[in-house]
């Protein structure tokens, strides 16, 4: 999964880019400089990182054992792996891979059927905005990306009868795939769902301040007594330059773009596509979703790029505890109302 986002974690928390590198152990662990353990008497903060979806994975947590918080973050980041074995598009064993090749997969993982029932939820709720089957569009779009061309009309219609999130058929006992050609991509909920299965697997160590980041970010209690974990979002056309500033309230947040991976140079045609005309949607740059779970900011996040501005932000009203700032291809921010920044 190549999938990241413009949200960074560099306001005083930093990313672990000294700590790791693709050379360097599968994974670290360090507490941070003397002075940072401010979250209270005692408390350490202590970082860890290692690979996953395509990307490096951080976590941070304060604790007052370093043993403790070692094997806290060892925990999550094994949640993290265990989601993106199942769920790789890239890596043969994974059940994704599987059922793309086979078009049909036998006695699926519990996590694997959650996620499909979740993501047929979350496409019925936006009237197939979200759809997981969209992949033979991107298959598509990369074949003759290297060329610096797109698919002709006829090339995208046949990937676009291939696509239909009512035509994976789903049990206990396997997951099917009814028409031969389909194939589906978890890469709108996989890491969204990893931040949910990590932030538990650190709270059942006792763990009580923490910071996640798969490319999507959860946070457990706060930096210090005094101030929240604190994330930046990143202008979609300004680089180096923050959109806004979010203040971290116990949900999860996750964001969508079109320049993470693009098919043109003018981000007229990236990796997130609409199911009703085969192609990128047209109206939004990026979205930023804070929603009560991983897997739902996640899945809203690329859901949102899809329906456009007013029709996102009439269903992040309808829905609790869920928040967006939408930034338009022309540049126009729209926010809604509760979404939380960080207020200087």
């Amino acid at each position: 999964m190549r999938r990241r986002t413009l949200l960074s974690a560099a306001l005083g928390l930093g990313a672990l880019a000294g700590l790791t590198s693709r050379n360097a152990l599968p994974d670290l662990w360090s507490p941070t400089a003397p002075g940072a353990n401010e979250a209270a008497t005692g408390l350490t903060l202590y970082a860890g990182s290692g690979l996953a979806f395509g990307t490096t994975v951080t976590i941070k947590v304060l604790h007052d054992d370093p043993l403790a918080a070692q094997a806290a973050i060892q925990d999550a980041l094994h949640q993290v792996r265990k989601i993106d074995a199942l769920m790789s598009l890239h890596q043969e064993n994974s059940q994704v891979f599987q059922l793309n090749r086979h078009g049909i997969l036998q006695g699926p993982d519990a996590h694997l059927r959650y996620v499909l029932a979740f993501a047929q939820r979350l496409s019925a709720l936006t009237a197939g905005a979200f759809d997981i089957t969209v992949q033979p569009l991107w298959q598509a779009f990369s074949l003759v990306s290297a060329t610096g061309a797109i698919p002709a009309q006829n090339e995208i219609a046949e990937a676009k009868s291939l696509v239909g999130w009512q035509r994976v058929e789903l049990s206990q006992q396997h997951v099917r795939l009814q028409s031969p050609g389909m194939a589906i991509t978890l890469n709108g909920v996989a890491q969204g769902y990893a931040v949910d299965l990590a932030l538990e697997a650190l709270r059942e160590r006792g763990i009580r301040h923490a910071l996640l980041d798969t490319g999507e970010f959860g946070s457990i209690g706060s930096k210090s007594q005094s101030r929240p974990w604190v994330l930046g979002v990143g202008h979609p056309r300004q680089r180096d330059a923050m959109l806004t500033t979010v203040k971290m309230d116990g949900r999860k947040i996750a964001t969508s773009g079109d320049y993470a991976t693009f098919f043109s140079p003018d981000l007229v045609h990236h990796h997130i596509f609409d199911p009703t005309s085969g192609k990128s949607p047209h109206e939004l740059a990026s979205v930023t979703v804070v929603a009560p779970t991983g897997v739902l900011a996640d899945g809203l996040s690329t859901a949102f790029m899809v329906m456009g501005t007013e029709k996102a932000l009439a269903l992040a009203k309808q829905l609790q505890d869920v928040d967006a700032v939408l930034v338009s291809k022309n540049g126009a921010v729209h926010r809604t109302l509760r979404f939380p920044e960080l207020q200087t």
